[in-house]
């Protein structure tokens, strides 16, 4: 028993100095990576010259202060400059607590300000004491990893523990930045004129990421970066397939020239991110290949192959397989988690496009019973504009629309028809919805009534039929949204057996339009 004790005591013990060994090691890098003498100078220089904040407040914040009494003043600084009220040790007074900063307010304000250096190096205190801050969070960063890896969890799977590190860092990255700058209006503009240059010289005359569909780019020209782009539809309008088709258009057509200096610049399509979270990364080279092959999906689902199908199914494969396009067919994705992995992608690869199937299956990264669908939906779409800003690249994500379609008479789908649809609408540049006429007309075939003659029947029926054949392999893109363009409905070439959408043949336009 005493054995037992002692080896309890000793254990005890170990923990015990295990836990002063890492409060001793966090007070010391604190103090390493401290500097309360430019904490107090960005305070004097600010009480000198309140002008002085202007120059600092893009990025520093009362976070990035060691010393709790100095978060308190400079936090209170800020909400006072940020009405408009003048701040000085005399007017600062009314507003602080003795008991709150544990000193006397005034002597001590009147200290920080008459011992503050030249007010012209304010910018370089502000830089340091910020640069002094992101060390300390990474140091934080970098223990958290270790506790959380430490830690006898099943949830902590070495993937979970990259993805939340990496999103730790990304917020970290995110939270301002010292040499953040005002670009000109000048340099911006020089920007937009290399554009119009680029796609002025670019065969089409699109500015973006041409689609592979030529009346949807000539509408919107091409997926532009930065932009949210939503294809919403019901359930088998064609969305999958549409995005499917654009992400083998853009990724089939990829080009790069590497200059002189070893940069490389694109000259067409793009490598395509595809985020799949209704169906798998096998179901979706399916349907590539029977858009390629002509050989219909469901043929190949029930092994109905001939030789030469098998011959046009190997020659597509192998002209195929080196495809710019990457599948992530995981059925869980948060915000955080799509930010991490299409980072990842762009690091590794250097995507120009991601796409993903479907909104509405995302979840937002931290979700709570008390948040309701449309907040959530909210925190994905701010995120995806996030996204593709940070990335600067297209962002196109597919969504289903409400039911309240099917009541109207006219199929056509509206804004207002997007579900949770008032974030939709608001953070994305473009939304277009999928209409095809056929879907609904095949599922009206006339029915005989009790009491009608026959020629009334058939005269139905072959209005039925007239109408059946004119929206055939139709489908309209329609659209709604375009933040820097027109709106309209394009007209385009849809083929069930394949999935595949294509342009409409300037023939067979002419005779739906009639």
């Amino acid at each position: 028993r005493l054995v037992v004790r002692l080896l309890k005591y000793s254990q005890l013990l170990m923990e015990h100095n295990k836990v002063l060994n890492i409060t001793k090691n966090t007070d010391d890098q604190i103090e390493k990576f401290s500097n309360i003498d430019a904490e107090v100078a960005i305070i004097g220089c600010i009480l000198w010259d309140n002008r002085n904040y202007e120059k600092v407040s893009d990025f520093l914040d009362e976070s990035h202060f060691v010393d709790q009494n100095h978060q308190i003043i400079f936090k209170q600084i800020k909400d006072l400059l940020n009405k408009n009220i003048l701040v000085s040790p005399i007017t600062l007074k009314n507003y602080l607590s003795e008991n709150e900063l544990g000193l006397g307010i005034t002597p001590y304000l009147n200290q920080i300000k008459d011992s503050s250096p030249s007010t012209q190096n304010t910018l370089q205190y502000a830089k340091i004491i910020y640069e002094l801050h992101l060390k300390r969070s990474l140091i934080g960063i970098g223990q958290n990893i270790i506790h959380e890896t430490n830690e006898i969890n099943t949830d902590n799977t070495g993937e979970s523990l990259i993805e939340s590190a990496e999103n730790d860092l990304y917020n970290l990255s995110n939270s301002g930045s010292a040499d953040r700058k005002y670009i000109k209006f000048g340099d911006s503009l020089k920007d937009a004129v290399n554009i119009i240059n680029e796609a002025f010289k670019r065969e089409g005359k699109i500015a973006g990421v041409a689609s592979g569909l030529r009346d949807l780019d000539n509408k919107l020209g091409g997926l532009h970066k930065s932009d949210l782009i939503i294809i919403a539809g019901r359930p088998s309008m064609g969305k999958t397939a549409l995005g499917t088709n654009i992400a083998f258009n853009v990724a089939k057509s990829f080009k790069e020239k590497i200059d002189e200096i070893g940069n490389k610049k694109l000259i067409d399509g793009g490598k395509v991110a595809f985020f799949s979270l209704e169906m798998s990364s096998e179901q979706l080279a399916t349907r590539i290949l029977a858009e390629q092959t002509r050989i219909s999906g469901d043929k190949m689902r029930k092994a109905e192959l001939s030789k030469d199908d098998f011959k046009k199914i190997a020659k597509a494969t192998s002209d195929l397989e080196d495809l710019n396009l990457f599948i992530d067919d995981n059925p869980i994705l948060t915000i955080a988690t799509l930010r991490a992995r299409a980072r990842r992608l762009q690091r590794l690869h250097g995507i120009d496009l991601i796409i993903i199937d479907y909104l509405q299956l995302m979840s937002s990264s931290n979700r709570s019973k008390n948040e309701n669908r449309v907040q959530e939906i909210s925190e994905i779409t701010r995120g995806l504009k996030a996204i593709a800003k940070e990335l600067n690249i297209p962002i196109i994500a597919l969504s289903q629309l409400s039911r309240q379609v099917e009541q109207r008479e006219d199929k056509r789908p509206q804004l207002s028809d997007l579900r949770e649809s008032g974030t939709i609408e608001q953070d994305s540049d473009v939304v277009m919805f999928i209409f095809r006429e056929s879907y609904y007309l095949e599922r009206m075939e006339p029915i005989k009534k009790p009491e009608e003659i026959e020629e009334k029947y058939q005269e139905r029926t072959s209005r039925w039929q007239e109408l059946c054949e004119k929206a055939h392999n139709t489908a309209e893109i329609i659209i709604a949204k375009q933040r820097h363009g027109p709106i309209g409905t394009i007209k385009t070439h849809f083929d069930s057996n394949y999935t595949r959408f294509s342009d409409m043949n300037i023939k067979d336009y002419d005779n739906i339009m009639e």
